[in-house]
């Protein structure tokens, strides 16, 4: 069996083009996984296999890939930037134990890595960091440095030094040892030598490795006193301190190089080796009930020789057929075995078992606590879904995933094209839990909703190259909802009389508005029994069932309260289905009373533009009905933080490269829902009501 000490299961993680996926390249050239490392920018790299991914430079879909490093086993998770792909983000730090944040040296703390960063901290994985890029324009390490203080509010411990900068960078000085290291100019990874610490950095090397002990030393109160005694720790002991330390998050080591002129990347690597937890130091994934999903006090213990708990994280098609990406937390897996979903209550054998290096595979027999594998052919599991052993029946915490915020209309060119895209879509929707579709009922369109622009761009150009559908795209349309803005009380009498026996139930409530996302809440204060215990859940499904269509345009309805505080019954006629009947009524009786308002999906923006751009920006900014929250001057230009509406936002980067010269980025991400101003409500609800008359 192997030596779960000697395994690590990391991702790697950073804004659009902080250099990932080159960092990725780098790993698996200097492990020995490929010969020839190829390049984003020439649309080659290992881990970006799809064309989208190929074209654009970006990565869509994260990837593993196992290698090994001084006799460790490495599973490395390379994940998107893109805030569109943040789900994929967020499932891989679900099932790992470590991670990689790379930042870029000239771009700094960027706004995808703020929310990264985020979800990490949620997760609780331990991080190291890599400073990437200190051989571009404008690069400073120190800066980003103080980046990662002020921004993430997290604390770098700096362990290499850049020696140049820019055009200059040469190598890099190991903070720890006082060793300096410095590769030549044939890009070759392995051509550099181990030299003195250059004569102008070593003041700064010595400041910098004070700092480094002490931070180390107050993971362990007696080292501690020791060294305040004047006492020197030894490097074993040091590297201990820093290895509790980043497990414990208190700090994070932090490296620098150039992963594209292979310069600091070996390491970051001896680093996840010395300092990021393996399996077993990490804490075990709770338990949860499978109703309720509230945590049972069980754990799931990394242990070879437990019964088997494992996680399916990602669901992905290719041209091998479906393969399901699990983590085994507990006990073993091997090939004819025979494995419950205790979310669906089904079993399933295992079939071929694979090991992943991109999009090649190594066949297994058998896998264990630890491992990161692809089963091929799954039929029933979806993402999220617990795989384990049908004896011991047990469901790890769930995943949860955004909420879709935009839609577009699709159908096929051709008339033959919709059994073929309903296929398709199919498929895709299992891979990406944050992609939906529905059938409009009254139009028969089919309308796909995604969490932005290039989301669904992507999943149309997905849709045409894989799987050969063309499509006819309708404009992008927002997910409106509705809520109320009033309390009031009602009252509502369902009375049928025809024949046998009659139905009737007579509910007296109160609607008011919601805490903000707290969605619908339903409470009951009726005494003496005027609605008795049993029909409460009939008022409660009757009420909740209309929330998905609201009065003004149809749109969900959110955050609203309902009382049930009187009532009437009969001692024949009453049933749940009579008092269910009741309260659809009541709602629609009541809610347009109640001041009824539409809401609107508002997303946080983060803009950057140079420096002669920023009152043009601002100002179109205010005309989206922007609302501008922060500004920070950077050395390349400016960063805007705001939030917009997201209906003013559709064709937005096109404006934001003419106002700019093509300078400018921006990145979004859904913030909350605020209520619409009544003109926009009014032009909404025309159009909803136009739409349903055409039909």
């Amino acid at each position: 069996m192997a030596d779960l000490s000697k395994y690590r299961n990391i991702g790697i993680f950073a804004h659009v083009d902080a250099g990932k996926t080159t960092t990725t390249e780098r790993i698996l050239k200097l492990t020995g996984k490929i010969h020839k490392t190829g390049e984003v920018h020439d649309g080659e790299s290992t881990t970006d296999f799809m064309d989208q991914e190929a074209e654009r430079g970006i990565t869509i879909q994260s990837a593993a890939v196992t290698c090994e490093w001084k006799e460790h086993r490495f599973n490395v998770i390379d994940t998107p930037g893109h805030v569109d792909f943040t789900v994929e983000v967020y499932r891989s730090l679900k099932v790992l134990d470590g991670g990689i944040g790379v930042f870029c040296g000239s771009g700094g703390v960027e706004p995808q890595s703020e929310t990264n960063w985020r979800y990490a901290n949620e997760s609780e994985v331990a991080r190291v960091i890599f400073v990437n890029k200190l051989d571009r324009m404008g690069a400073d390490f120190y800066r980003v440095v103080a980046q990662v203080k002020n921004v993430l509010a997290a604390n770098p411990l700096v362990m290499t030094l850049p020696i140049g900068i820019e055009d200059d960078f040469v190598g890099v000085v190991d903070v720890l040892t006082k060793k300096a290291y410095v590769w030549d100019n044939t890009g070759l990874p392995e051509n550099y030598e181990i030299t003195d610490v250059p004569a102008d950095m070593v003041d700064k090397v010595e400041e910098y490795h004070e700092l480094l002990i002490e931070s180390a030393v107050e993971q362990d109160d007696d080292l501690m006193e020791a060294y305040m005694e004047g006492e020197v720790p030894s490097l074993e002991d040091i590297k201990r301190c820093i290895r509790k330390g980043t497990r414990d998050l208190a700090f994070f080591p932090t490296y620098c190089g150039s992963a594209f002129k292979n310069k600091g990347v070996q390491l970051v690597l001896d680093a996840v080796v010395d300092y990021l937890p393996a399996p077993t130091e990490v804490d075990p994934q709770p338990l949860t009930d499978k109703d309720t999903g509230e945590p049972t006090g069980e754990v799931a213990t990394v242990s070879a020789d437990e019964p088997l708990k494992a996680l399916a994280f990602k669901i992905m098609d290719d041209r091998f057929g479906a393969l399901t990406f699990i983590r085994i937390y507990s006990g073993r897996m091997k090939k004819g075995d025979t494995i419950l979903n205790s979310a669906t209550g089904k079993t399933e054998r295992i079939g071929r078992m694979v090991e992943m290096q991109a999009d090649e595979r190594n066949e297994l027999t058998e896998a264990q606590a630890g491992d990161i594998i692809a089963v091929v052919g799954m039929k029933n599991v979806q993402t999220g879904h617990t795989l384990c052993d049908p004896k011991h029946e047990c469901t790890l915490e769930a995943m949860i995933f955004p909420e879709p915020v935009i839609s577009i209309a699709v159908q096929p060119k051709d008339k033959g094209g919709n059994e073929k895209m309903g296929i398709a879509i199919g498929k895709m929707v299992a891979e990406d839990p944050s992609f939906q579709v529905e059938t409009d009922e009254d139009s028969g369109e089919t309308i796909l909703k995604g969490m932005g622009e290039l989301h669904l761009d992507i999943k149309v150009d997905i849709l045409k190259r894989t799987y050969g559908v063309d499509l006819i795209v309708g404009q992008p349309q927002v997910a409106y909802r509705e809520t109320i803005t009033q309390e009031i009380e009602d009252s509502y009498t369902h009375k049928k009389q025809s024949g046998g026996s009659g139905q009737f139930g007579k509910i007296d409530y109160r609607i008011k508005p919601g805490e903000q996302n707290s969605g619908f809440t339903f409470s009951s204060s009726v005494v003496g029994g005027n609605v008795p215990k049993e029909f409460w859940p009939a008022v409660e499904k009757g009420f909740k069932s209309m929330m998905n269509e609201g009065v003004l345009a149809g749109f969900p309805v959110l955050d609203v309260e309902v009382e049930l505080f009187d009532g009437g019954f009969h001692a024949v006629d009453s049933s749940a289905i009579a008092f269910e009947i009741a309260a659809k009524g009541a709602f629609r009786q009541s809610i347009p009373k109640a001041g009824a308002q539409l809401l609107e999906p508002i997303m946080k923006v983060d803009v950057f533009t140079p420096e002669d751009n920023v009152g043009d920006v601002i100002g179109d900014l205010n005309r989206r009905r922007g609302m501008i929250k922060d500004q920070e001057a950077g050395l390349t230009g400016v960063r805007i933080k705001g939030d917009v509406p997201l209906s003013e936002m559709f064709g937005y980067i096109g404006h934001l490269r003419t106002i700019t010269s093509g300078r400018g980025q921006f990145s979004m991400e859904f913030s909350h829902y605020a209520p619409c101003p009544q003109n926009v409500a009014e032009t909404v609800i025309a159009a909803e009501k136009e739409k349903k008359a055409a039909k």
